[in-house]
C-alpha cells in the first residue's frame, strides 16, 4: 500500500479583527490546540480610532489544512475577514530585520559591499560593528543573514512579514 503524503505550501493570511484584549491569544491558541505552526506573526492597529487591527500570520500546511485553518480563524467572534493572500492573488510582502555584523578590515568592507548590493541601509556603526537595516521578501532577508553569517554575524531582529493585495480595493 502506497500512501501519497500532501506537499505543504507556505501561506500569508491577512486577518482584520476587533481590536480587543485576547484577541491575539485565542488566535494564537487555535493555532496550538491543533498542532498548527506559525512562521510569523505580526500585529498593527490599521484605524484612526484604533478599534480594527489587521494580524497577518504566515504559515505552512497542505491545502486541507490551510482551508480548516481559515475556516476557524473565521468563526471568532472578533475577527472581521480572513484573507489568504497566496491563493487571492497578486500581492506584496515585506519583512524588516536588523542585522548586527562585527568585523575589522576585509570584513568591513565586504560587509558594506553586501550591504550596498542588498540596498540595506547602516543605521549604527562602531569601530568594530555595524548594524544594518533591510527591508525585503523573506528570502531576501534569509540571504542577507546567511551572507554576513560568514563574514561576523552577531544578532539578528526581524519584525515578520507583513502583506497587502495588490490593486485598489481593501484586503
Amino acid at each position: 500500500m502506497h500512501i501519497q503524503e500532501e506537499l505543504s505550501q507556505r501561506h500569508v493570511l491577512s486577518l482584520t479583527v476587533s481590536n480587543e484584549a485576547g484577541i491575539l491569544a485565542r488566535i494564537a491558541g487555535l493555532f496550538t490546540a491543533r498542532g498548527y505552526n506559525i512562521d510569523s506573526l505580526t500585529v498593527a492597529d490599521i484605524t484612526d480610532d484604533h478599534a480594527i487591527s489587521r494580524i497577518t500570520i504566515v504559515t505552512s500546511g497542505p491545502p486541507k489544512v490551510i482551508d480548516q485553518i481559515i475556516a476557524q480563524l473565521d468563526r471568532l467572534v472578533p475577527v472581521h475577514k480572513v484573507t489568504d493572500l497566496t491563493d487571492a492573488g497578486p500581492f506584496v510582502e515585506r519583512e524588516l530585520a536588523l542585522v548586527k555584523v562585527a568585523g575589522t578590515g576585509e570584513d568591513r568592507i565586504e560587509a558594506l559591499r553586501l550591504a550596498d548590493v542588498f540596498r540595506a541601509k547602516v543605521v549604527d556603526t562602531t569601530i568594530e560593528s555595524f548594524i544594518f537595516e533591510l527591508t525585503g521578501t523573506t528570502e531576501k532577508v534569509d540571504n542577507f543573514v546567511a551572507l554576513m553569517r560568514q563574514i561576523g554575524l552577531v544578532e539578528v531582529g526581524r519584525t515578520g512579514v507583513v502583506g497587502l493585495m495588490r490593486g485598489k480595493e481593501a484586503n
